[in-house]
């Protein structure tokens, strides 16, 4: 008997534990509002279910907890209005301490207004507009927004290279949040939105309408941004209509690709090769654990067929989990009678009046700060809205969604993608661009003028008025818009030069401003230069040909009969150092010569033509070899001297007459000539900048013209010289060889480019296809298969005219040649002076000559008509001849014999 009422004690202890701690625990109502009976969409469905398993699963981890969250549903059938009577209803009537919901994004736009009255949180899941967030504080987002996917989508877009991309979205809250963000983003990675396409949400036919016209188009890269409803719709009309096939690329966001695993067989198989984002859920046991307790209860209940798991049950099963850890946290400070009585159902004035929470505030700051490790991943807000995670790609692959590359936040490395099958079973990435079936034209410009047509020339067919046009400018465009990655169709129109019953004709200037008001034009090519002026009203692309201004002029001959032409090669002071240095070495040979001869009676044309002859002379030998040595260093310095004469005056007789008229630009100016131009350029308003007089300036249509104006000079009603963009200049030079040269500056500018309206989306494309065609040689080939060949080297005046040698060429030389000179002269002399007779000798000598002139003067006085007489005086071994007839004494050495 006893163990019978112990047993049934133990029965009905936990009874009334239970009892009792439900009497003691503080409950927090908590409204949801979502679509709970909606055939489109399995949202409300599976979230209901995560809840109420999450509302289980919290309280059986926590079931020590004081609080308890009473979950109170409301359906919304999918009507703003059904949501909106349901969230009053439950702040009025139920007065919930926060609302989970609304589903949509419209829904959530007028509910969150009621919340941020009452102070009460709404918390939805599901809602991933980004033009909710920020609204109001008491809105919290606990999905993913949809701005977080578009650098997801982005980078597919950038890692094939894609430049354009059309948009397809449906005319809501949730279709139209996402759009300004993903233009923006798809501008960062170079490709642009030419097309948005925009579907009510109940649309039928114009579905249809739309992909028709989009077949007309060229992109073929579609982006759709749909709920699973309206979406499913759009693939099987794009299936039937022959838009799944090879060359279509479909791009889906995460709102059809979270719910991908419910929608019917028929669908999937539309949707065969699309691409689709989704964020990443990491896998854990946590996670598998759940799946595989939501299949059992599919298993269970098959009328739940729609209950697949996705990212929405996901979020939903950690957005209460959170709420109830809040609620823990805030139901210290709240009492349980405070939270029971109902004070607030008496009637209202208003049926829109409620009472504002006082546990709102707490329980919003308390959520904001939760984190924890959930389902679906971390779960960390971020100033109201769920962290940004990472993405998955995934590839429809017969009934799966197959990963394919995952993108990372913050993360340089671009996306490595897996192998992907594209519409049409295809396994090659699409161009993403096809030639449409019917499209409008590009209207591009070509300047029709008489002359200058070396580059471009525009004719018109007289029997069929088609225009046909020919040359290197129109071969460069048709290269480069082949090289684009998409289909740009154009017709090239001509713009003509000459103006009929007009003042003056058409120029590049007018050319450039209709394309800029696209009249008659959308782009145009030919021999325009990127000035400053037209790039305020018109865009340019990457300049294809070499840019810059010169001019030329008349070569000039020199007059080679000039009788002091021979005076030319050297200069003043070269040819009197030369000569002083000549004169000095003559005189030093001279000098040493006569003391080797010893003897005065030579006459000065004797002692040169003996320093002749002295190298064979046997006599003395240091003077010889002192004379050998300045006629050798002199020798060496006088054929250098000859060689580099004979070189420079041949250099004038030829090369010199390359030389211009004029030297220089700022000759021209200085001297006021008269400079020809060609005639529609943006050139003549550049030489009244650069100085020079507008009444001097001449324009020509032809390159004949200004030949002609250039052979008849300046004085007679001709030009001094011609400018013109460097490729025409360089034309003109290889075209009359030997006639003119160019001259310098060179001033630089832009070279030749294509011109289109500002903001012309397609510049970009074009300028980088230039540089692609630039670098692989394919513009260097064309500009040799095209341009006019040389019949000569082009010349020009960059080297400058011939000078004379100068002095300082040969200082070296001539300081060495002075120095052996000098030396040689001041040895000779001191060998000289040391050879000298002794003093008493000299004395004794110069005695004996005075007393011999005395007598000859004597005897001449008395005896003046008598032969001279000579006497002999015999000094020693010496004696003197003397002659009586004159003052001259020749002393000669006599060797006495034997006898």
């Amino acid at each position: 008997m006893c163990s019978f009422y112990l047993l049934v004690a133990l029965v009905l202890l936990p009874l009334f534990s239970t009892q009792s701690f439900a009497a003691r625990s503080i409950d927090f109502h908590v409204g949801v509002i979502l679509d709970l009976n909606s055939t489109a969409s399995p949202v409300g469905h599976i979230g209901m279910r995560c809840l109420k398993m999450a509302l289980d699963d919290f309280y059986s981890v926590h079931g020590d907890y004081k609080t308890r969250l009473v979950l109170h549903p409301v359906d919304s059938n999918g009507s703003v209005v059904n949501a909106a009577a349901g969230a009053l209803h439950l702040l009025r009537d139920v007065e919930v301490d926060a609302i989970i919901g609304p589903q949509k994004s419209a829904q959530v736009n007028f509910v969150m207004d009621l919340g941020d009255k009452a102070h009460v949180p709404i918390i939805s899941f599901s809602a991933t507009s980004p033009s909710l967030v920020h609204q109001t504080p008491y809105f919290v987002q606990t999905a993913q927004s949809d701005v977080n996917q578009v650098q997801a989508i982005a980078s597919i877009i950038k890692a094939f290279s894609w430049t354009q991309v059309v948009v397809i979205y449906e005319d809501t809250e949730f279709g139209n949040g996402i759009i300004p963000y993903l233009s923006n983003t798809l501008q960062d990675v170079n490709a642009r939105v030419p097309y948005r396409s925009v579907l009510r949400e109940s649309a039928t036919d114009d579905i249809s309408n739309e992909l028709y016209k989009m077949m007309t188009n060229q992109t073929r890269v579609f982006v759709v941004h749909m709920t699973q409803f309206l979406g499913t719709r759009l693939f099987l009309k794009a299936r039937e209509l022959g838009m799944m096939t090879e060359g279509y690329v479909w791009i889906i966001t995460s709102g059809m690709t979270d719910l991908f695993s419910s929608i019917s067989s028929d669908v999937a198989e539309a949707m065969q090769g699309v691409l689709g984002v989704r964020p990443l859920i990491p896998r854990s046991n946590k996670l598998n654990s759940f799946a595989s307790r939501l299949r059992t209860i599919r298993q269970d209940n098959p009328d739940m067929n729609q209950d697949e798991m996705n990212i929405f049950g996901l979020w939903a099963y950690d957005t209460l989990w959170a709420l109830g850890l809040a609620a823990e946290r805030v139901g210290s400070s709240r009492s349980s009678s405070n939270t029971t009585e109902n004070e607030t159902r008496a009637n209202y004035a208003s049926p829109f009046t409620y009472k504002v929470s006082e546990t709102g505030p707490e329980l919003l700051k308390a959520f904001l700060d939760t984190r924890f490790s959930g389902l679906s991943g971390e779960f960390n807000l971020v100033k109201g809205q769920l962290k940004q995670t990472s993405y998955e790609i995934v590839n429809v692959v017969g009934s799966i969604e197959r990963p394919v590359g995952t993108w990372t936040p913050f993360s340089t490395t671009r996306v490595t993608f897996r192998s992907i099958i594209w519409p049409g079973d295809s396994t090659k990435p699409p161009r993403g661009w096809e030639v449409p079936i019917k499209g409008k034209k590009l209207r591009i410009g070509v300047p029709k003028k008489p002359g200058f047509n070396d580059f471009l020339q525009v004719q018109t067919d007289n029997q069929t008025n088609e225009t046909i046009v020919t040359g290197y400018h129109k071969e460069v465009f048709d290269f480069v818009m082949h090289a684009l990655p998409y289909y740009l169709p154009y017709e090239f129109v001509p713009y003509s030069f000459i103006k009929p019953g007009c003042s003056r004709n058409g120029n590049y200037n007018d050319l450039v401003l209709q394309v800029s008001l696209q009249n008659d034009y959308d782009g145009a090519l030919g021999d325009i230069t990127i000035t400053a002026d037209r790039s305020d009203y018109a865009d340019f692309t990457m300049p294809f040909a070499e840019g810059g201004v010169a001019c030329i002029v008349p070569i000039k001959s020199e007059d080679v009969n000039d009788l002091l032409i021979f005076l030319h090669p050297l200069t003043i002071q070269l040819w009197l150092t030369t000569a002083i240095l000549y004169i000095s070495t003559a005189m030093v040979t001279w000098i040493l010569a006569k003391r080797v001869v010893q003897s005065s009676r030579e006459s000065l044309s004797q002692h040169v033509g003996m320093g002749c002859i002295l190298p064979f002379f046997p006599g003395e030998r240091i003077e010889v070899i002192l004379i050998c040595l300045i006629l050798v260093t002199w020798a060496f310095v006088a054929n250098l001297l000859s060689a580099t004469y004979t070189a420079s005056l041949s250099s004038r007789l030829t090369v010199s007459n390359l030389r211009g008229s004029v030297t220089n630009v700022e000759q021209l100016i200085a001297n006021g000539d008269y400079v020809g131009y060609q005639d529609g350029s943006f050139l003549e308003n550049y030489l009244i900048k650069l100085g020079f007089d507008q009444a001097k300036l001449k324009n020509y249509t032809s390159a004949n013209g200004c030949k002609q104006a250039l052979s008849l000079g300046n004085k007679n009603n001709g030009i001094s010289a011609y400018c013109d963009v460097l490729p025409h200049i360089k034309v003109l030079l290889s075209q009359a060889c030997g006639k003119y040269v160019m001259i310098n500056p060179v001033y630089r500018t832009d070279g030749f480019a294509f011109a289109f309206p500002k903001a012309f989306p397609e510049v970009a494309a074009i300028s980088r296809a230039i540089i692609r065609l630039m670098e692989n040689g394919t513009i260097h080939n064309l500009e040799r298969q095209f341009l006019p060949k040389p019949e000569c080297e082009v010349s020009d005046s960059s080297s400058p005219p011939l000078a004379r040698v100068p002095l300082r060429s040969f200082s070296v030389l001539f300081a060495i040649t002075g120095f052996v000179t000098l030396t040689c002269f001041f040895v000779s002399l001191a060998l000289n002076l040391h050879n000298k007779t002794p003093l008493d000798q000299r004395i004794a000598d110069l005695r004996a000559n005075a007393y011999s002139r005395i007598r000859r003067h004597l005897k001449r006085d008395h005896r003046p008509s008598s032969p001279p007489a000579i006497e002999i005086a015999q000094i020693g071994q010496v004696e003197e001849i003397r002659s009586s007839s004159n003052d001259d004494v020749m002393e000669i050495e006599v060797i006495p014999s034997d006898h």
